[in-house]
């Protein structure tokens, strides 16, 4: 089920020189696992978010920021509220409020299921083990099955010990308009108690007739709604905080 090439054994990343990295089959498998686990002890969340998009190229410079209020409940619901809005009303109608509304979207039973980080929708090749500033991952290159709107191409960064998301470095598995030649994605996690949610977004995007745009998301001020206790693999509780 799973297309992926699976390289040389590598030295551990819990630090055991001994023991080879798991392959990329086993990261994904584990990946999967966990991420079912938080999802169900995950009730909601509370946040804010800071939009900021800058334009640059034909006809004129433009620029704009709105500030969300966000509601999430489990297993599928997401509420926005807008706070704040100011700079170019074009920018704020046609761009910044369609993205509120495409989450919205990609939040249903039906699309979460078709654009779930699974062997389902993506083939895995696993690339190396790389030390970061936030812990050991395994670097994860990632393609699409299919072309979809929500999809991505690129390389994903798992934490080691947790086996979450901890960076996206990728591009859209479908070009969203023809008057987009290439978008770049950068999307980065934070962890909060046993759970890693979005902590930043920029997204660098060129358009054809010669301008730039550059999208930033900010993710600020999360309230979790939770269970203390996420079970872990074995269903034993975890240890996790």
């Amino acid at each position: 089920m799973l297309a992926c090439l699976t390289p040389a054994p590598q030295r551990s990343a819990e630090g055991n020189s001994s023991a080879p990295d798991p392959s990329a089959e086993q990261i994904v498998a584990k990946m999967v696992s966990r991420n079912q686990l938080r999802a169900a002890a995950l009730r909601g969340f509370t946040g804010r978010r800071v939009y900021q998009l800058r334009y640059r190229g034909f006809p004129r410079d433009e620029s704009a920021e709105m500030v969300v209020a966000v509601h999430y409940t489990a297993p599928s619901t997401k509420d926005f509220t807008v706070l704040s809005e100011s700079g170019s009303r074009f920018i704020i109608k046609h761009v910044l409020k369609r993205l509120l509304t495409s989450e919205q979207e990609a939040q249903t039973p039906e699309n979460r299921q078709e654009t779930a980080l699974t062997p389902r929708n993506y083939s895995f090749q696993l690339l190396r083990a790389e030390a970061t500033p936030e812990g050991r991952c395994y670097v994860l290159s990632v393609q699409p099955k299919i072309a979809n709107k929500f999809l991505y191409r690129g390389d994903v960064w798992v934490d080691a010990k947790d086996f979450a998301v901890a960076r996206i470095d990728a591009e859209p598995a479908e070009n969203p308009s023809i008057w987009i030649s290439r978008t770049h994605i950068e999307q980065k996690y934070s962890k909060l108690g046993p759970f890693w949610l979005p902590q930043q977004n920029e997204s660098t995007t060129k358009i054809r007739l010669g301008g730039t745009a550059t999208l930033s998301i900010d993710y600020q001020n999360y309230t979790l709604s939770a269970e203390t206790n996420i079970p872990a693999e074995d269903g034993q509780p975890s240890q996790e905080p």
